[in-house]
């Protein structure tokens, strides 16, 4: 992907609406807003993936894999700095519903969640006694659960104990199951009623599927939601996050793609790198951003993704 336009705190004014916004579908795409820009927030990575809003304390964290260190972003200055390191190569992040932390991490192969008191509590690092491949994206969800995917990235393959790739999901008791295999699962995430899964495999064949869930979290069946297959060179469809009205955005090829809860596609945000994932932050949750490649990337939005879990918690 190329783009020569400058997207830095001192580019030039950008014309309205913003041409990298790219609308398919405009009776449908209500995210648009006209009088707002892509702009770069940060760059100086060597790999931004995961990145996580937390509501309690307005800030945004994300990984930077190969640094093997976690930056974190104020609201209220838009300072930036280095949020914790070591990681152990931690690459998707999340908050649960009492605001701590949880990130896969590549080189210890597990899930793990940082308490408040500032120790580390593994959630998961092996599944009927085998050790996870490498945990890779991670999203909470209302009944206490977590729910993970596992693809077997960067495990040498006489190291890999699963012999499958999946998704997974440990309980409030800590019993752990296996929700579904896949190829190559990457980005999750759940519709609104959290009785829909969507989950990104991303090798060979690009895709999103739909999990449809029961009242008890399994699956009744599933189904391709949408095809992300493209001529575009770089990009697979990869992180993943839904808002208040249904609608997936996924990063893939060329950008982020956003369809409607149908799996119509609606439009594609093009970043100037290659985005990996997406988080909805800012105090109203309108605030859309991208880590990509070496930088991360904002842009306001008119729907706001899903209430983070820490509202959800204090509202219950």
């Amino acid at each position: 992907m190329t783009n020569k336009r400058d997207f830095g705190a001192n580019a030039e004014p950008q014309r309205y609406p913003d041409p990298d916004v790219v609308v398919i579908d405009p009776k449908r795409f209500k995210a648009k807003v006209g009088n707002t820009a892509i702009k770069r927030l940060y760059t100086g990575c060597l790999w931004a993936e995961g990145p996580a809003w937390n509501a309690q304390g307005q800030y945004l964290v994300w990984s930077d894999i190969p640094n093997n260190r976690q930056m974190r972003w104020l609201e209220d200055d838009g300072h930036v700095s280095v949020f914790r390191t070591p990681t152990n190569n931690g690459n998707g992040n999340t908050f649960d519903f009492q605001g701590r932390q949880i990130t896969c991490e590549h080189l210890t192969r597990r899930v793990v969640r940082y308490e408040l008191d500032g120790s580390v509590t593994v959630i998961a690092d092996n599944y009927n006694g085998k050790h996870l491949n490498s945990p890779n994206d991670v999203v909470p969800h209302p009944d206490g659960s977590i729910w993970f995917t596992d693809p077997g990235l960067r495990v040498p393959l006489a190291d890999k104990e699963l012999p499958h790739s999946g998704v997974y999901a440990v309980m409030p008791n800590g019993t752990s199951r296996l929700v579904a295999e896949f190829e190559y699962p990457n980005g999750l995430a759940f519709s609104p009623d959290e009785r829909v899964l969507y989950v990104a495999n991303t090798r060979h064949a690009a895709y999103i599927h739909r999990i449809e869930l029961d009242i008890a979290g399994n699956m009744v069946r599933r189904r391709i939601f949408a095809d992300m297959s493209s001529d575009e060179k770089i990009g697979v469809p990869d992180g993943m996050k839904v808002d208040v009205q249904g609608n997936v955005y996924c990063t893939g090829p060329g950008g982020t793609w956003v369809f409607a809860p149908d799996g119509a596609k609606l439009g594609v945000i093009r970043t100037p790198e290659v985005p990996a994932n997406l988080a909805f932050g800012g105090p109203d949750l309108k605030t859309i951003f991208f880590t990509a490649r070496n930088s991360v990337y904002t842009l306001r939005a008119k729907v706001p993704g899903q209430p983070h879990p820490w509202y959800v918690a204090r509202a219950r």
